[in-house]
């Protein structure tokens, strides 16, 4: 149990995404109720502070096993790649760490298993960092959707169009499938970038803080322009186990950029944000009889998943979105990539390559996608030419990635 004044926090990952963790403890140290324990990165000449946690004597090691040999954390947050996600956060957990660990939860349904068992056996909290579900505007939906404000929910839509250059794909874990070990690690656009937006059509569904709705089953359509194993383009349609259909429109092989817009359909209400809607930078519920209620934006104070992180390990609230809520959207990517064990390419012809921007990208298809996502179809069902559905996949009872076929 925690015990002191100031929680220890131990930092895994400090250069990319873990850059955002640095910044924010760097820019509250005035809170008064942490202090930076270490840090854990092999590279860590890729943090942007490096010479600040070097002035104010942070010792830095390679490796977890090197700090915990000589110290120890109230709080690890892990923002390592997604295939040491399980690993890392099993070891903090057993050196007697509460952990925070970045999404998705892990790659496999198996490994989020594996991390529950930790957490229970070290008697412990770990939280994940989808931070829009810390946010306020998506914690009031919710539970204005569990009390029925809304009526029984119908269908849900999400779509993002976030172009992503070569760069991008440069980091030797992305758009891979395996690491050169064999661990999976299953990164996409769908299970990156936009995967919290998958992630949050489960979470409001589900009908506590800290649970998601349950997948039941999927259809899905997965491409790839980008020279990479794992897929760029996703179009999915998932069914949850309270029959709520959700239909999920992402890609990175576009030039033109929409940010993530939903429309979430109930029986009494339609609760709608971002551009392809009128409601501006707000989440915003619009009702039969044309009255509103306004959410904000889920944008606003983005590090709260950190501050209410801690506040959990010091015990003042419960763990706001943890493995199990986590979980579901770790069960749609394993039956997605089962549903589609080889990715199909882009009809060459169609793909296109930018030399000002290095984006690869494919001629029509954000027009598709827009169609689709205003139509509730995918784009097999459209009559696109080069669309194909994968094989539907069953996820009641799913609790084992086989990975097989998968190349």
């Amino acid at each position: 149990m925690y015990g002191g004044n100031l929680v220890s926090i131990l930092l895994v990952g400090i250069g990319g995404w873990g850059n955002t963790y640095v910044d924010a403890l760097l820019s509250n140290l005035g809170r008064g109720d942490f202090r930076i324990a270490g840090a854990v990165d092999p590279n860590p000449q890729n943090c942007n502070n490096l010479d600040k946690l070097n002035e104010m004597g942070i010792p830095i090691f390679s490796s977890m096993e090197e700090f915990y040999a000589v110290s120890k954390a109230d709080l690890t947050v892990v923002s390592s790649p997604i295939h040491f996600h399980c690993e890392q956060t099993c070891t903090a957990l057993a050196q007697g760490s509460n952990v925070l660990c970045e999404k998705p939860v892990s790659a496999t349904i198996q490994e989020a298993r594996q991390m529950i068992e930790a957490r229970d056996k070290a008697g412990k909290i770990v939280a994940v960092g989808y931070q829009w579900s810390y946010s306020n505007a998506i914690r009031e939906l919710k539970k204005d959707i569990q009390c029925g404000l809304f009526g029984r929910p119908k269908r849900f839509k999400t779509i993002v169009l976030w172009p992503r250059d070569k760069s991008y794909y440069r980091r030797g874990w992305a758009g891979r499938i395996r690491d050169t070990q064999g661990r999976w690690i299953l990164d996409s656009v769908a299970n990156n970038a936009t995967g919290h937006h998958l992630h949050n059509m489960l979470y409001v569904l589900g009908g506590n803080e800290d649970v998601s709705a349950k997948p039941a089953c999927l259809t899905a359509e997965l491409y790839r322009a980008n020279n990479i194993e794992n897929f760029d383009t996703a179009a999915v349609r998932i069914v949850t186990q309270d029959d709520v259909e959700l239909l999920f429109y992402v890609t990175h092989a576009v030039l033109e950029t929409i940010n993530p817009t939903f429309c979430f359909e109930f029986e009494k209400a339609k609760v709608m944000y971002g551009a392809m809607s009128d409601t501006g930078k707000n989440i915003v519920a619009v009702f039969d009889d044309e009255s509103r209620k306004d959410y904000g934006s889920p944008d606003i104070n983005g590090m709260n998943k950190l501050w209410m992180t801690i506040d959990a390990v010091k015990g003042l609230q419960p763990v706001i979105c943890g493995i199990e809520a986590a979980s579901s959207q770790t069960i749609c990517i394993n039956g997605m990539q089962e549903a589609v064990p080889q990715i199909p390419y882009f009809p060459e012809n169609l793909v296109r390559y930018d030399e000002d921007t290095g984006i690869a990208w494919v001629e029509g298809l954000n027009d598709i996608l827009k169609m689709c996502y205003r139509e509730w179809k995918l784009p097999h069902e459209t009559g696109v030419s080069w669309a194909k559905a994968g094989r539907k996949m069953g996820l009641d009872k799913y609790d084992y990635f086989m990975g097989e076929g998968i190349e």
